[in-house]
């Protein structure tokens, strides 16, 4: 079967489904082509949940602008579709005097960003709050909340479709071939097709430059390494000690083994860092042991944590463009300017904020098409 619609999108996770209802809003005719059975089965349902405030991330980068764009469009979008979220606000906390020092490095880097928002909290303003907290003190960001990822996808979904927008699922590509008329994928799955299209939007998430490798008249020296960093989670077998989300000062590779509470009030601390050989077959089991490590991070900020109350629970992987060790790199949007061909946008390293900032995202990818 051979088809041809104006636009494809690659990917049918939160990032995916953003854009395919941006494109379809613009009058668009969309496919969404996803190789697993069901939206959203990668990145996109193995994370915390967490709505981010744009703290972290370095001045004027994607990271930081988007997310901070993002946080605002993904509030307003809950809003107007109902989809459940809870504006929980988190704490940044120093555990030990040496941290003071990163920790005021936060609140100046969030201000850079646009986050203009956080408190400071000295130890017992922060005790005030969280009784159960060990620190010397904490940032409070308010805007910070979790969301249903799932009902988020869903709703974005629902917006795509009612424009007419086509989900396709169990359909891998299997190839591509860019051409002057357009780009042409051959895809698999139950009902192999060759589809073609002006626009065509790689957002595969941790599969995203395995499958720029894959397609003719790309040029491969323009394609970033890519590197598969799991994150594996425990949950809390008692009641959740706080009210709030605990996020430790940062870490190289992520944000620490942070405590954040799901849409029930469930405890989850996570994600650690554990680097993969590859992203072939990845193995999202969690092993029991590696919660040894956690009980250790956890008591730096809650103490009274005891021997036995955490369970591993689950794992995502997150899709990195730097190796260990080295510095995080910003998400990639590489468009028409960056490659010369028309109608085409990669996404890669699209890894935390790229929930919230799925929106913005979306936004960008449209700019960018449109950019002459």
């Amino acid at each position: 079967m051979s088809e041809r619609v104006d636009a494809i999108v690659i990917g049918a996770g939160v990032v995916g489904l953003a854009i395919a209802r941006s494109l379809a809003q613009s009058g668009k005719e969309v496919i969404i082509i996803e190789a697993d059975k069901a939206i959203g089965m990668g990145t996109s349902s193995r994370n915390s949940e967490v709505i981010h405030a744009g703290i972290y991330y370095p001045k004027d980068s994607l990271k930081a602008k988007l997310c901070v764009q993002g946080k605002e469009m993904l509030y307003d979008f809950c809003d107007s579709h109902g989809v459940p979220y809870k504006k929980l606000g988190k704490l940044i906390v120093a555990t030990s005097p040496d941290q003071l020092d990163a920790l005021k490095a936060v609140q100046v880097k969030a201000a850079e960003n646009g986050v203009n928002d956080l408190v400071w909290l000295s130890k017992d303003e922060a005790r005030s709050r969280e009784p159960n907290l060990s620190c010397e003190a904490a940032l409070l960001s308010p805007s910070t909340g979790i969301v249903d990822t799932h009902a988020f996808m869903l709703a974005l979904q629902g917006d795509a479709e009612e424009q007419g927008a086509m989900l396709a699922l169990n359909s891998p590509v299997l190839s591509g071939k860019i051409e002057e008329s357009g780009i042409t994928l051959e895809v698999g799955g139950d009902m192999p097709m060759t589809i073609s299209a002006d626009i065509v939007v790689n957002a595969a998430g941790l599969y995203a430059i395995e499958l720029a490798r894959t397609l003719d008249g790309f040029d491969q020296k323009l394609i970033p390494d890519d590197y598969f960093c799991k994150g594996n989670y425990f949950s809390l077998g008692t009641k959740a000690p706080f009210s709030h989300l605990i996020y430790p000062v940062p870490e190289k590779a992520g944000l620490g083994v942070h405590l954040t509470l799901d849409m029930g009030g469930q405890a989850r601390f996570g994600p650690d860092v554990e680097w993969l050989d590859d992203g072939k077959d990845i193995d999202y089991a969690v092993d029991p042991k590696r919660g040894e490590i956690f009980y250790e991070a956890i008591r730096r900020y809650w103490p009274a944590l005891k021997d036995g109350d955490l369970h591993a629970d689950y794992s995502g992987v997150r899709p990195k463009i730097q190796a260990p060790g080295e510095e995080a790199r910003d998400f990639m949007i590489q468009g028409p300017k960056d490659h010369g061909i028309l109608g085409f946008v990669n996404l890669f390293g699209i890894e935390s904020p790229g929930l919230t900032s799925s929106l913005a995202i979306a936004q960008e990818v449209m700019e960018q098409l449109e950019a002459k």
